[in-house]
């Protein structure tokens, strides 16, 4: 299966200057617990925006740049979409973590967005996540979090499943 994984604004901004639009403790540890033990594919901006390489998740890295290296076993690097969704085998799960045109790519092949719906608008994002059709989708999860000492901001863990 393949699942989006996302924090969200209001106006579907996810990022800026190669940056998360915020950090939220509770999302980086969902994003943790979701994604360990399962492939993460993201594209090349995104993978040098990590702090290395996250344990226990192979990284599948998309490039256009032929020459492009990365010393490390857990990391495999593909050229198009279509060559990833190639190297997929049936029954297991896949995140896609970002970019953009990740986000993008692989929206119509989801089953599953993982998203973080912060209810905040930030103006300066400049990165964004794909507009897709509610009504595609059916919610099967919401955990809202208040703004508090632990939570600038208030958010909700929201799973969409595809219809």
């Amino acid at each position: 299966m393949i699942h989006l994984i996302a924090a969200v604004d209001r106006a579907r901004g996810i990022g800026r200057d190669n940056d998360l639009l915020c950090h939220i403790s509770a999302d980086l540890k969902r994003f943790k617990a979701l994604t360990m033990n399962h492939t993460m594919l993201m594209g090349r901006k995104t993978f040098e925006s990590l702090p290395g390489v996250l344990p226990g998740r192979p990284h599948w890295v998309l490039t256009h740049q032929a020459d492009y290296h990365v010393d490390s076993p857990a990391v495999t690097l593909f050229h198009s979409p279509e060559a990833m969704c190639a190297a997929m085998k049936e029954g297991e799960d896949y995140f896609i973590i970002g970019g953009a045109a990740m986000y993008r790519a692989f929206l119509p092949l989801a089953d599953s967005l993982y998203l973080t719906e912060i209810d905040e608008v930030f103006p300066d994002a400049d990165t964004f996540f794909p507009e897709w059709k509610r009504d595609e989708w059916t919610e099967t999860e919401r955990e809202v979090h208040d703004k508090n000492n632990n939570n600038k901001y208030k958010f909700a863990f929201a799973h969409y499943v595809k219809k």
